[in-house]
């Protein structure tokens, strides 16, 4: 089949590059013409792992390209993937802007039957509105359907070529036939459903996952009161199947493009029928006051933090990408500059992203985890890279000034801890939780 794909950001890029290696003729379309000329060299400007291999092998191969003509595209093409963002107005509701124009310059350039997959995050109700919308302009016949991505960044080709499921939301069968088609050699879990139910499916499995996020991060604050173990309540939880151990490991909660941005949408969506949802409000409450456990645990142990030096392992706001869009990160840096505190920051992959949102000279910018720790009085782990896992911990020790680390993520194990000789605090695990006050003020042997 060949398909124009409108929008170039993570789903778009993916989805037109995992296309074009099942053998479709893909052209995916930018306004931007500075990042198409970067994407025409075979050159990724996002990290996501997998992804350049894949670009570079199918240009080569004739069946990917990139251009800022939509026109050309959109009549070259039989079905048209519309995967432009959605982003937040300062009320939450997602801004609908920049779809509906893609959509009229779509309907424009139309020189025949089109077929045009909705895959951008949008509101119940937008699809139909975007029908209207279409055909209004269009002097030919279209379709349009739902198919919301449910892709993980950091993961997102393996999640294209191995879905959970696919859902078509469509009014007529004919168009989800079409759609199902394209999709059908990913998975034979196709789910055809109306356009409304669709578009509210993927609002609500964002919602239901930033719920568990927030629900375990709640009993783990309960557990380090009690003395009991998150993680051996999160397993043990597990392993009803009602429940499933996905999305149960505690920590300084969710971030990134899609979880708050859904959950204020969704707040939104209810409120605009006169519905409160009480229960994702509280969700985006919880969510909100973990990510500052972290400087909480730091005050307990110092009390005033001017003039502490605060190394930080991660600014991403999950490991495998260089997304820093709503990052916890961001709000407990930002809190410590702050309270005075002079921060060592470093990640593999998003501090440059990082540091363009937010710049302070309080801040050192580092190249590693150790640089970073060098002469620190605290290490506060917040994205669980492998590369923090590595750190030989007894180096580590050496190379600060005090020692203590903060693992935001739970990422390092009894094992790794028990010779170590750090104040260590963790995220529901009081056991593991060692060292007192006024051992911080001891300079490591």
């Amino acid at each position: 089949m060949r398909i124009a794909v409108i929008g170039t950001g993570y789903v778009g890029l993916v989805s037109g590059a995992c296309f074009s290696e099942l053998h479709n003729e893909v052209i995916c379309v930018d306004k931007d013409a500075s990042k198409i000329s970067v994407l025409s060299r075979g050159e990724i400007p996002i990290y996501e792992p997998g992804l350049q291999e894949l670009v570079i092998r199918n240009m080569e191969a004739g069946r990917l390209a990139f251009t800022s003509d939509l026109q050309s595209a959109v009549r070259q093409s039989e079905a048209v993937i519309l995967a432009v963002g959605t982003p937040s107005l300062p009320s939450g509701e997602a801004n609908l802007e920049i779809i509906e124009q893609a959509a009229r310059e779509i309907a424009a350039a139309m020189n025949g039957y089109k077929l045009i997959m909705v895959k951008s995050t949008v509101p119940v109700g937008t699809n139909h509105r975007l029908q209207a919308l279409v055909a209004s302009i269009a002097k030919f016949p279209f379709e349009i359907v739902s198919v919301p991505e449910f892709l993980r960044e950091g993961s997102a080709v393996g999640d294209t070529f191995h879905p959970d499921r696919i859902v078509i939301g469509a009014d007529r069968s004919e168009a989800a036939e079409i759609a199902a088609a394209l999709h059908r050699s990913l998975t034979d879990r196709i789910f055809v459903t109306d356009i409304r139910s669709a578009e509210m499916i993927k609002y609500a499995s964002n919602a239901f996952l930033a719920t568990k996020i927030s629900f375990i991060n709640e009993i783990a604050n309960i557990c380090e009161k009690v003395g009991a173990d998150v993680t051996k309540v999160a397993e043990g939880m597990g392993y009803d199947r009602r429940i499933g151990h996905s999305f149960l490991r505690a920590g300084i909660g969710y971030g990134g493009s899609c979880f708050p941005k859904d959950t204020q949408a969704l707040i939104q969506i209810a409120g605009n029928v006169d519905y409160e949802f009480k229960l994702l409000k509280s969700v985006v409450d919880v969510n909100r006051d973990q990510r500052f456990s972290v400087v909480h645990k730091l005050r307990r142990i110092f009390g005033e933090l001017e003039g502490r030096t605060i190394a930080v392992w991660g600014l991403a706001f999950k490991p495998n990408t260089d997304d820093v869009r709503d990052t916890p990160a961001l709000d407990i840096v930002q809190a410590l500059v702050g309270l005075g505190a002079n921060v060592r920051a470093c990640d593999p992959v998003a501090l440059p992203n990082f540091r363009n949102g937010f710049d302070h000279e309080r801040i050192a910018w580092c190249e590693d985890a150790l640089e970073a720790a060098d002469g620190a009085d605290a290490v506060c782990l917040l994205t669980e890279w492998p590369a923090f896992a590595d750190v030989d911990l007894q180096q580590l020790r050496q190379r600060m000034s005090r020692p203590v680390l903060i693992d935001g993520r739970n990422l390092f194990s009894a094992e790794q801890l028990e010779h170590a000789g750090f104040i260590y605090s963790s995220i529901g695990r009081p056991a593991l939780n060692r060292g007192t006050a006024e051992q911080a003020d001891d300079k490591p042997a």
